[in-house]
C-alpha cells in the first residue's frame, strides 16, 4: 500500500476544485485508485480530519477501489455489465447503514457513475460505457485480513481488514454525531497524485 501526506492530498483535491472539510471532525474520505494488482487490496483508503486545535489527522488503509474478478466474469447486472465506480467527488453520496442489512457500514445514498465493463473476463476494460444511479456502491470490509478481492466487491470500495474498518466507522459516527449522517467520498487515480511528490 501506498502512503500518501497530507500536503498531497490537500493539493490533489484542490487542484480538481474539490471540497476539503476543515470543520474539527468532518472527515475527509479519499480512495486512492492503482491498476497495478487485479483483484487484490492495492489501493489506499486516505481519512483525514482536523482536530480541536486544528492540526490535521490522517489514517490510511489498505483496501479496493476495484470490482474483483468473479463479478467481472459474473455480472450482477447482466443488461449492464461490471460496474467499477468512476473517479470523482460525491457529495454526501453516502450515510450510515446497512451493509447488506448486516453490520453497519457508508452505504449510497445519492447517484454516483460507474464505468461498464461487458466482455466477461478478468480484466475491466475502461472506457465502454458510462451509467449513473443508485446501484449499492458502498463503502464496507472484507474479512479478518483478506487477500484476494474476489467477491469481495461487486463494485464497492472495500476495506481489506476489519480492524481498520471498526476504526473507520468508530470516526464516522462521531461525524455524524457532530454534523449528522452525511458523507462525501472522493475516488481519485493515482495519476492525478504528481509523481514528484510519491518519490
Amino acid at each position: 500500500m501506498i502512503q500518501y501526506t497530507i500536503n498531497q492530498l490537500l493539493d490533489t483535491l484542490k487542484e480538481k476544485n474539490y471540497k476539503v472539510f476543515t470543520q474539527p471532525y468532518m472527515l475527509n474520505i479519499v480512495g486512492i485508485r492503482t491498476t497495478e494488482q487485479p483483484n487484490k487490496f492495492d489501493d489506499t483508503m486516505c481519512v483525514f480530519w482536523k482536530d480541536d486545535k486544528n492540526n490535521w489527522i490522517l489514517k490510511q488503509y489498505p483496501c479496493t477501489t476495484d470490482i474483483g474478478t468473479y463479478y467481472l466474469k459474473n455480472p450482477l447486472n447482466k443488461a449492464l455489465g461490471s460496474a467499477m465506480l468512476k473517479e470523482g467527488q460525491y457529495i454526501d453520496a453516502y450515510k450510515r447503514g446497512l451493509h447488506k442489512g448486516q453490520y453497519t457500514a457508508l452505504t449510497q445514498a445519492k447517484k454516483v457513475t460507474t464505468y461498464r465493463d461487458f466482455d466477461r473476463n478478468a480484466i475491466f476494460d475502461f472506457g465502454q460505457k458510462e451509467t449513473t444511479g443508485m446501484y449499492g456502491i458502498n463503502i464496507h470490509k472484507a474479512g479478518k485480513d483478506s487477500n484476494d478481492v474476489n467477491t469481495w466487491s461487486a463494485g464497492c470500495q472495500v476495506f481489506k481488514k476489519t480492524a481498520d474498518f471498526d476504526e473507520f466507522i468508530g470516526l464516522v459516527k462521531k461525524q455524524e454525531a457532530k454534523y449528522g449522517n452525511k458523507f462525501t467520498y472522493t475516488l481519485i487515480d493515482i495519476r492525478a497524485i504528481k509523481k514528484k511528490s510519491i518519490d
